[in-house]
Parts: C-alpha cells; structure tokens; sequence
C-alpha cells in the first residue's frame, strides 16, 4: 500500500518540518497548501462521491491542511461543509489565517455536531501526527460519528487517533479508505494493528526536507 520505501517517526518528521520552514525559508503556510493541493487532488481523482463533502478540522496545522481542502473543493463548485472541533480562538497561526480565508469564501462552517450522516465523503483533518494521549469524550463521540456513516472518508496525514509511531489505536481513532500522508510514510503504518484504519495509504510529496534521508 505505501508507495514510498522509507519511513520516518513521528520526530523524525517534525525535525523535517522544522528544518524546511526556519532552516531552508519555505513557510509554513506554503506547505500547508501544498498539503492540501494533494488531498485535494486523491478527492478529485479517486473513487469519491463528492456530491456533499464534510471537512471535520482540528485548530491545529492538521485542521489547517483540511480548511484549504474545503476552500480549493469550494472553487470548484463542490458543496463543501466545515466542523471545527475546537475553539477557533485557539488555532494555530497558519489554521487561524485559513480561517480569514474561508469567510472571505463564504465557505459554510456548522455547529460541532455527531449528525453528520447524510454526508457523502468526510475529510479527517482532527489530528496529526502529534497525538500522545487516548482520544475520548467529544472527540471520541466525533470519530465514532465519522466511522458510523455510510461516507468514505480521507485522513489527512495520520487517521485522527492513531499512533504514527506505533501504529495502535489510541482510543477512538478514525477508519479511513485512503490515508493521504505528508511527505513520508509514518513508520507506524507498516504495522497490521494500522490497516484498518489507514486504509490505501497514499504520499504527498509537499516539498520537505528530510536530511541524509534519516
């Protein structure tokens, strides 16, 4: 399934992060969108029914990833709806700025909710790689929304609840068809315990720089 042979961890990808964005002088913001472009383009191009398109985001980076998903859906015509999981007052830079973006769009934004089944494709943009804690209350009411619909759903980077190092669940944890992940396979999804729930699990290539190839 993954289609790059190397695989890093969880630090090892954010060293990467870090080192393209302070080091190198890509900013952030255009890794974001990068990101987004190759979500966007697995949506477009794979086996989805994009007649109603939910996009579920987190306030950080991960969220922000799935925010320029709905706006480049949006462009296109496609009816597109975001959930933000969190207090937006608390984003992340980047997320807040995609926020800004979004309402210049007029993009529908709808109350956090677990009534999400009359949606045809769901975006997991909740968490990224950097989760260390079991997903419960809210959250876990939200992904188990999610694996409860009818609608195939694409994880951003990492399905919302699993250990990328790993590859166990931790908690609830999102079940995707097709995983788009940044840059580099995660080293946790070469384990059994993570098919189920990273589903064809497919490799942006946004532009980071990982040294030596370590």
């Amino acid at each position: 399934m993954i289609h790059m042979t190397e695989s890093i961890s969880v630090a090892t990808a954010r060293e990467a992060d870090a080192r393209t964005i302070n080091e190198i002088g890509i900013p952030s913001l255009v890794l974001m969108e990068r990101a987004a472009l190759g979500s966007t383009a697995r949506l477009l191009n794979g086996d989805f029914d994009l007649t109603k398109v939910l996009i579920v985001a987190g306030t950080g980076n991960n969220g922000g990833d799935g925010l320029v998903v709905a706006r480049l859906l949006h462009v296109r015509g496609i009816d597109v709806t975001v959930m933000m999981t969190g207090d937006p007052k608390k984003a992340s830079p980047e997320t807040a700025q995609q926020l800004k973006i979004l309402a210049y769009y007029g993009i529908t934004m709808q109350p956090t909710t677990t009534d999400i089944a009359d949606y045809t494709t769901i975006v997991d943009a909740i968490f990224g790689v950097g989760l260390d804690r079991p997903v419960a209350g809210r959250y876990a009411d939200w992904i188990n929304a999610i694996n409860a619909s009818a609608a195939k759903v694409l994880a951003i980077d990492v399905p919302s609840g699993l250990n990328a190092d790993t590859g166990q669940p931790q908690g609830a944890t999102v079940k995707a068809a097709v995983t788009s992940t940044m840059a580099y396979p995660k080293i946790g999804f070469n384990q059994s315990t993570a098919q189920p729930y990273t589903g064809k699990v497919v490799v942006e290539d946004i532009g980071v720089y990982l040294a030596n190839n370590s």
